[in-house]
């Protein structure tokens, strides 16, 4: 494609600027030669004024057309209303832009590419970029594949309304999706927009909602809805013991020894057929201990209700050999001691009434597991999961999402489908050890991608998050953000254009960045009409 290609139907001397005088790496100078067309702007729209800066140019080189935008707009008068006119220019007078480059189209090709190593020349032509110029780089922003459907449009470019944002769903997901922002920045607006681009157009989603905000988005005909402890249960038995310590926050590793042997005991009385927990003061020791070795891993179920008996049931000691050689376990007041803080834990867990409905094996109810392994297999199927009802615990949402994540990649023969968490900082670590409930999410993010899984995940601070998960995330979309720290946890993925404009965005402004992209995007989401149950009352 030729420059005069891309100016067709219109004059290229009304958009002519001038050349390039200096050229750098990643950007250049070009002086201006046509002055009155940074007065004129009855022919260009609000989009491209070029007597400021944010607009885009093109470049008319020897390799290619370059297309660039200018960043910086200078001139050597310190009185600029001696510059209105050209005839009242001295010899040493200069009008400068600086541009920097952003893409470069070949002649024989017709969409935009990254620029690499290539680079324009001195005295190259520059011109302003049309608006068909500017359209024509939108639709060559996404590296992914021609031949996906896209999403319909859920947001427009900032200052340039009649844009809408089209992108393809593997730009946006197939290297996990992360949207962060500061509160009220507009992030669960964001979120709902995507969702309601992916629900509507029959792509398969999984949503865990630990707030309930979204439980009336959709339809029951868009939808499958399950509510933990409602209409939903699982099996005690399902849950492994790293889950079970990060459903219950163990402090440290003896409180997660003392809970797995209370749940070892408890699965040996439930073998039993014995209703009562196991008591183990004055119980000879070598009997105990074989009794504990006769539970299997097909013994898998036990009454969770009992759990904080067991735990102080769990505070015995071998005695000293004495003359009578007594081998058998006395109550230790120290263990019991220890023990306390995690029986507090349980106990108050448990005055939840939903807790114990949804740990159990109610025939009349959904069970989790099975409800998940039917979503997987099933094409253009999506399912909600509302935790709001088992409690604002960290441990809580911290133990399903693990659940969930673990369980969904031992799967096979997996319909493609898009993992929403939202608010997953609520998920970061427990408030009373340094162990991370990001386990499972950790190995989705790693080797989700394989089985056709991409997570999309919401956060207040990303410094919250796992760095190996946050790592393994290609795409962002970046609302305000106020703290130094928390921009510095993004600024890797920003040029500095956009990090100076991180502080300054306004609500449902949101930068846009991807591996999968050519440029960042700034964009407007546009709030959508489905219900949400974010709004902040008025004092």
């Amino acid at each position: 494609m030729n420059i005069e290609e891309l100016y067709d139907g219109v004059n290229m001397q009304d958009y002519y600027i001038g050349k390039v005088t200096q050229v750098y790496r990643s950007n250049c100078i070009a002086q201006i030669d046509n002055l009155d067309i940074m007065s004129d702007r009855s022919r260009f729209n609000k989009s491209f004024l070029p007597n400021t800066i944010n607009y885009f140019v093109l470049i008319d080189s020897a390799i290619g057309i370059f297309l660039g935008e200018v960043f910086e707009n200078k001139a050597s008068r310190k009185n600029i209303f001696e510059l209105t006119t050209t005839f009242d220019e001295k010899p040493n007078d200069y009008h400068e832009i600086c541009i920097d480059t952003i893409a470069l189209i070949r002649p024989e090709s017709h969409k935009f590419e990254l620029a690499g190593f290539s680079t324009l020349g001195i005295s190259d032509k520059v011109y302003i970029a049309t608006d068909e110029v500017y359209k024509l780089f939108l639709k060559s922003l996404e590296f992914t594949s021609d031949n996906e459907e896209p999403l319909p449009a859920f947001a427009t470019y900032i200052n340039r309304a009649h844009a809408d944002v089209i992108l393809k769903p593997s730009t946006l997901f197939n290297r996990h999706l992360m949207c962060i922002g500061a509160t009220n920045s507009g992030k669960s607006t964001t979120a709902l927009a995507i969702l309601d681009k992916v629900i509507s157009s029959k792509r398969k989603a999984l949503i865990i909602d630990p707030t309930g905000e979204y439980r009336n988005a959709f339809g029951d005909d868009e939808i499958t809805k399950l509510t933990l402890g409602v209409d939903t249960t699982i099996s005690p038995g399902k849950i492994t013991m790293e889950q079970w310590e990060k459903l219950f926050e163990a402090e440290n590793s003896s409180q997660g020894a003392v809970l797995s042997e209370a749940i070892t005991s408890l699965r040996y009385m439930k073998k039993t057929g014995d209703s009562s927990y196991y008591s183990k003061v004055g119980e000879s020791i070598d009997e105990v201990q074989e009794n504990l070795a006769s539970v299997s891993k097909d013994d898998t179920d036990f009454n969770i209700e009992l759990l904080p008996a067991q735990i102080q049931a769990e505070s015995v000691c071998e005695p000293e050999r004495d003359n009578n050689y007594n081998f058998r376990y006395r109550y230790d007041s120290l263990k019991a001691n220890s023990n306390a803080s995690l029986v507090q834990k349980i106990q108050y867990q448990m005055t939840n009434t939903r807790f114990l409905k949804f740990f159990s094996n109610d025939p009349e109810m959904y069970n989790l597991l099975d409800a998940i392994s039917e979503f997987v297999r099933l094409p253009e199927a999506s399912l909600y999961i509302d935790t709001s009802t088992l409690g604002a615990s960290e441990g809580i949402g911290g133990m399903v999402v693990d659940l969930v994540s673990t369980f969904v990649m031992s799967q096979d023969e997996i319909q493609p489908f898009i993992f929403f968490i939202d608010e997953v900082h609520r998920y970061a670590k427990s408030r009373y050890s340094d162990k991370e409930f990001h386990g499972g999410l950790t190995l989705l993010a790693r080797e989700g991608r394989k089985k056709g899984i991409f997570l999309y995940l919401t956060t207040q601070n990303p410094k919250d998050v796992s760095p190996i998960l946050f790592g393994q995330i290609g795409t962002m979309l970046i609302h305000r953000l106020m703290l130094n720290d928390e921009i510095h946890v993004v600024e890797s993925h920003l040029d500095d254009y956009a990090i100076k404009h991180v502080r300054k965005l306004n609500q449902g402004e949101v930068i846009l960045t991807s591996v999968n992209l050519l440029h960042n995007m700034f964009i407007h989401v546009n709030k959508s009409p489905r219900t949400q149950y974010n709004e902040t009352p008025l004092l």
